[in-house]
Formats: C-alpha cells, structure tokens, sequence
C-alpha cells in the first residue's frame, strides 16, 4: 500500500510495528487491563485484544491525570503498545506519553481510524517537522 498520512504533533521514536485500529478512544485507566496486556473493558471495540508491541491506531485520548502515570509504569513493566496514534489527544496524555519516553502522533487531516487498515505493519516516524504513519 505505502500510504502516508502526515500529523500536526508528534513525540517519540521512530518504530514500526503492526497496527491494531478501531474507532474507538483510549484511556489507560478504563480500557486496559495493564497486567495481562489486553483490552479489558467489555465495551470497547479491542475488547480481549493484546495491545503490547502494537501501534494503536484510535480516535481519541480519554481520562485524567491517572493516565500518565499509568503509561510510565506500563513502560518499566515492559507491557506497553508501541506508539499511539490517535485523531484527538489532550494535555493528559501529552505528559503521559513524554513521562514515559513513548511514541505519539496525533492531528490528522482525515479519520485516521478509517484509513489504515487494522492489522496493516506500519512506520511512525514522529520527529522533524512533518510526523507521519506509513501503510507499508
């Protein structure tokens, strides 16, 4: 496919990595079950998914402040996604993601949930002044 989708911000590492999308939000808190690895409320659309090595590709950041300690004790445990990438984020999450040293890229001129296919391996390269997710 090698299709490019550029963001407005980004922050991290560049990586690549398998996609796991659904237009769904994301709260570290509510949504995931930080020990097993996997979307644990019944509700969201990656219910029963393991996220740990995935990029997650969806719509938007949800919760407070417990989010960003939780993504930094996720990093130390090694039970992390790989990036996020998300239509909308907020200040939480922000801090979050730099706490951890994790990879973020956000702000799309489309959904980014409908444009790339779950599942795809894609590229993020979040540094130099156009942060973008690669379909490869």
């Amino acid at each position: 496919m090698n299709k490019i989708f550029h963001a407005t911000a980004g922050m991290g590492h560049k990586l690549q990595a398998q996609a796991l999308v659904a237009k769904d939000g994301f709260s570290a808190r509510y949504d995931l079950d930080r020990i097993k690895g996997v979307f644990s409320r019944p509700e969201h659309k990656l219910a029963g998914e393991s996220y740990v090595g995935k990029v997650l590709v969806l719509d938007a950041a949800k919760g407070g402040v417990a989010t960003a300690w939780m993504l930094y004790e996720m990093q130390s445990r090694g039970v992390m996604p790989a990036a996020l990438v998300l239509n909308a984020v907020n200040p939480i999450m922000v801090q979050g993601v730099a706490l951890a040293d994790f990879t973020m890229i956000s702000g799309f001129d489309c959904d980014i949930t409908q444009a790339i296919p779950n599942g795809a391996t894609v590229e993020i390269d979040p540094s130099g002044g156009r942060p973008f997710i690669r379909v490869l």
